[in-house]
């Protein structure tokens, strides 16, 4: 005999309602990682993150080896070079490429500009 079977005819027996099966509410976790941190005011977060970790496949070897991506606030990713002749670089000559690259992948919403800053 199944033993659900024989429990809800037990049930029966003794009067007690059935039992009802609560529905599944499970989601995986990759699911419910962005929705509470977005509940949380983190979304910014987790978008600067997701920035930082593209910085060297958007920009390529040289740029990501003379430079790092330090955050991003209100639409502007703020960015650390390491000398003064690489900045003047990066921010006359590479700088609307590689604001055209991380518009083209994020969104224009997420990133409006880029500010190199020597340190």
């Amino acid at each position: 005999m199944n033993p659900s079977f024989r429990a809800s005819v037990i049930a029966e027996w003794r009067g007690l309602p059935e039992s009802k099966e609560k529905p599944d509410r499970c989601e995986p976790t990759a699911g419910l990682l962005p929705k509470l941190m977005q509940r949380l005011g983190l979304k910014e977060r987790l978008q600067e993150s997701d920035v930082i970790d593209a910085w060297a496949e958007i920009v390529g070897p040289f740029i990501a080896t003379h430079s790092a991506p330090v955050s991003l606030r209100e639409g502007i990713l703020y960015v650390r070079v390491l000398q003064p002749a690489l900045h003047y670089q990066f921010e006359q000559i590479s700088k609307a490429e590689i604001l055209d690259k991380l518009k083209k992948r994020f969104g224009r919403k997420i990133i409006r500009d880029v500010r190199f800053r020597i340190g």
